[in-house]
């Protein structure tokens, strides 16, 4: 994050010119009045190493730039001593954020110990109308580390009928098409040193606002009768739920279009909610200064102002896809985050205080990544609000209405924390070459394969056989080394006829499964139906035993007794190249998924004998429904604990035994040498 570089050839000048304007004043104790400025890291000055100082950027004059080390603690004192204006606490807030902002990245704990930022939930929604940014302002805010939203180590693109022309990582789905997003999508945010929940949400204009006052006979409308407007109107009521949950709503809207019907309607609608949540106006798209040091009569100035009839505030210019503005809205941020934080430490009971210390560890557990895949319309959102048993995604008969893949976080009956992530249908290639979101969609859904520990396969019952996409699912997460459950949905349908039953089906896809891909013997299915909810309580235990079973170490000692009654009962080892193999010894080299590597006095085993071995090791050790990696290495011939070199002279103990020996040995070589010349 610190890079070096010459500072003092910058400008007040280039750095307005980048919308890089002073976020703070000092004034000194001779009358020095010093601007504070929040930098691109391309500009920032790596501090000295033999000290722990940092770095700070001011400006002394208008034309020229100095720097300075101060140490955090004197400088928080300096100003303490010399501010005695009646913003003293809103001050000292921007003073604390800026010292823990450059003190990000450093191993230097500035702040205090007993700062946990994590302790308080602190809630910032996105708000706007349609394409205005809000996705794009969502990535820019997002933590890269806890969110994983970065490339990840051994990234290699699907291949095949469920390929992606686009690469996924992790980011919410960025189009110019309008209504691009359409579910609510929650992840860790974080700006400087400040850390809270984001959430990105669909877009608000006044028809779908119409749609939340609708009767309440017209929202309990048949499942088959899910048209357009009961989609939107699904949209909004997450949209609302985001709102309801928000300390912060960043109504973010178009400054080039101007205050239009819609971001009025909107504003109307965030005064009316019961709550009353904290809403701060972000004029989007201007980039630059351009607009700035126009004519008086610039448009985006008048937009500016027109945005203040609003009744929200004067509304702060940024630039979500080049990072404008970014100081502004991370001072907001921890302004209402260190006021929620005295409001509740205000609050706080001391029984509330033994709760959250008796259970420590329960925060800090991680959850169970869920991945949940499938083709289109086999009812993956619906298995999602079934088991969290409520609305958290939008489901319907409409193919194709889930975009973004969506973390749920939920809580089981045994206390564990399972992380639910609902997927986008996948396609075959060809039958979504033009449309460019869905092929995003699905690099997200193949991404989520990637992170999850186990992956759950929806099917749909009524198909009656398995088909070749979802083989090919299948045999993607073998390559990724993923646990898999087979969930067959819409088992309701099949109860209907006398000849096909439930269990019949489960028989067939077992051995289709099989025929197709050995790996995958006795893979758990778990027949269900999402709508009626039989069944559905039987697919989290399944789930937590596969996840068991996959993150399973066996001990050497086991494997290797495993072994010697492989090679008892089997008549003859293979021979390779003219030797006959032998499988010396075996050791478990990696988990998750479980690997093995056995050590032979060949280089490789024939391919027949590897599936015997895996197919014997599974039957042994229940490791089914998973990639069991059986690795063959040739051992060394000789052993590395008999030395051929014999005793070692010269150092060490009987180091002057050895000296001597040598020196006897060398005169009976002379004498020999001698001998014969004579």
């Amino acid at each position: 994050m610190y890079l070096s570089a010459n500072i003092t050839k910058l400008t007040a000048t280039s750095l307005r010119r980048q919308q890089h304007h002073p976020i703070m004043s000092h004034t000194t104790g001779s009358g020095r009045q010093h601007h504070f400025w929040l930098i691109p890291y391309r500009y920032r000055i790596r501090p000295e190493h033999n000290h722990s100082e940092r770095t700070f950027v001011t400006l002394q004059s208008v034309s020229s730039i100095q720097t300075r080390c101060v140490s955090s603690q004197s400088f928080l004192r300096q100003h303490s001593h010399n501010n005695n204006n009646n913003n003293n606490n809103n001050n000292n807030n921007i003073y604390s954020f800026l010292v823990r902002f450059f003190s990000t990245n450093s191993n230097t704990k500035i702040y205090d110990d007993n700062d946990n930022d994590d302790d308080i939930k602190f809630v910032v929604s996105i708000l706007g109308p349609p394409n205005a940014g809000k996705s794009t302002l969502f990535n820019r805010l997002q933590c890269k580390e806890r969110n994983k939203t970065y490339r990840l180590k051994g990234d290699k693109r699907t291949r095949g009928r469920i390929a992606a022309r686009s690469t996924s990582y992790g980011h919410a789905i960025v189009s110019p098409v309008a209504n691009t997003t359409r579910d609510r999508r929650e992840c860790w945010g974080r700006i400087g040193g400040t850390t809270f929940r984001l959430m990105d949400t669909a877009g608000i204009d006044g028809p779908r606002l119409q749609t939340l006052n609708r009767t309440k006979r017209q929202k309990q409308r048949p499942q088959q009768e899910f048209d357009h407007r009961a989609m939107e109107q699904a949209m909004m009521e997450q949209t609302l739920e985001g709102a309801r949950q928000s300390d912060l709503i960043l109504l973010l809207w178009d400054a080039k279009l101007g205050v239009t019907q819609d971001l009025v309607e909107t504003a109307r609608w965030l005064r009316k909610l019961p709550q009353q949540p904290s809403v701060a106006l972000l004029a989007n798209k201007l980039e630059g200064d351009a607009w700035l040091h126009r004519s008086e009569h610039s448009p985006v100035l008048e937009h500016l102002n027109e945005a203040m009839r609003l009744g929200l505030g004067e509304a702060i210019p940024i630039s979500a896809l080049q990072g404008d503005g970014m100081a502004d809205v991370a001072i907001l941020i921890e302004q209402l985050k260190a006021e929620k934080r005295h409001e509740l430490l205000d609050l706080e009971d001391t029984d509330n205080e033994d709760d959250n210390n008796n259970n420590p560890d329960e925060e800090k557990e991680k959850p169970l990544q869920v991945a949940i895949i499938g083709r289109q319309n086999v009812g993956k959102s619906t298995l999602v609000n079934t088991l969290v048993q409520t609305n958290r995604v939008l489901a319907g008969p409409t193919p194709g209405l889930t975009r973004d893949a969506i973390a749920v976080q939920w809580k089981m009956e045994n206390g564990q924390i399972v992380q639910l992530v609902d997927t986008a249908g996948i396609r075959r290639l060809t039958h979504r070459m033009d449309d460019a979101i869905e092929d995003m969609s699905v690099a997200d859904s193949l991404r989520a394969i990637k992170v999850a520990e186990v992956v759950v396969l929806m099917l749909n019952a009524e198909a009656l056989f398995i088909q070749r996409l979802e083989l090919a699912l299948c045999n993607a997460v073998i390559e990724e080394g993923r646990s898999l459950v087979i969930a067959a949905n819409k088992m309701d349908l099949l109860e209907m006829s006398d000849e096909y039953t439930p269990q019949d089906f489960e028989t067939s896809v077992r051995e289709q499964v099989e025929s197709h891909i050995p790996m995958l013997r006795k893979t758990p299915i778990v027949p269900m139906s999402c709508l009626t909810g039989e069944g559905v309580a039987d697919l989290l235990p399944t789930v937590v035993d596969a996840r068991k079973r996959w993150a399973r170490t066996l001990p050497t000692g086991v494997l290797n007794r495993w072994l010697r009654e492989v090679i008892s009962g089997t008549r003859s080892l293979p021979v390779v190249e003219g030797v006959q193999a032998k499988l010396k010894y075996i050791i478990q080299t990696k988990g998750r998924p479980p690997t093995f590597m056995i050590f032979t006095n060949v280089n490789e085993l024939p391919e027949p004998f590897v599936r015997y071995l895996t197919k014997h090791f599974q039957d042994t050790f229940e490791l089914f429904g998973m990639p069991v990696r059986l690795l063959v290495k040739k051992s060394a011939k000789k052993n590395p604990y008999n030395s051929s070199k014999g005793k070692r002279g010269g150092f060490g103990l009987g180091g002057r035994v050895a000296r001597m020996q040598r020196r006897v040995k060398g005169f009976q070589e002379t004498k020999k040498r001698r001998r014969k010349a004579g």
